[in-house]
């Protein structure tokens, strides 16, 4: 990744909430330019500037994508769980929880959707009207389930996380995700 000057780092493994955090401005950054050009080019023969936009982001969702949501659902969201329904607080989250993970069914539907649209856009030149209609339905659709999905878990759940876990969980959690990277899971 190109180094900005005066940009914030990005978290290491010391840091997993970070971590998940900065995977969500990288998730806003790419779902932008997938939507922005489905509705700006609507089906009309890319540029090769957009092309290469679109397949960046369409790798970034088909590696770092699926790993981030195992890092909530396999890492995160379990020992939250494991709290329990302990105060109106703790049953919020695991009722939240429930939401987010129906989220990330629903966006991966999404994105296998925009995957095929811009992979069939890209080898034919050209997209059809509703097929271009259908692209950019699919990412707006996961421009609004992100936009709450992301809020929720910045404003909520990795809060509460952060507070409630102690270090030895968050450096477990860290080996998780480390693991997951170096096995390309």
């Amino acid at each position: 990744m190109a180094v900005q000057i005066g940009a914030k780092p990005d978290a290491g493994f010391d840091n997993p909430i970070g971590m998940m955090k900065d995977c969500h401005r990288r998730v806003e950054r790419f779902l932008d330019i997938l939507h922005q050009i489905a509705r700006r080019a609507h089906g009309r023969p890319l540029q090769a500037d957009e092309t290469a936009a679109v397949n960046s982001a369409l790798t970034y969702f088909r590696t770092s994508g699926p790993r981030h949501s195992r890092d909530e659902e396999d890492s995160l969201f379990p020992r939250l769980r494991a709290l329990g329904p302990s105060s109106p607080l703790a049953a919020q989250l695991l009722k939240e929880i429930a939401r987010l993970e129906a989220d990330h069914r629903q966006a991966a539907l999404l994105h296998e959707e925009a995957d095929q649209l811009y992979s069939s856009w890209m080898a034919d030149g050209t997209l059809g009207t509703q097929q271009a209609a259908q692209l950019e339905f699919a990412t707006g659709e996961l421009a609004r389930i992100y936009s709450t999905h992301i809020a929720v878990e910045e404003g909520l759940i990795f809060p509460h996380a952060a507070e409630l876990f102690a270090r030895k969980e968050l450096d477990a959690m860290a080996r998780e995700f480390r693991e997951r990277r170096e096995l390309g899971n």
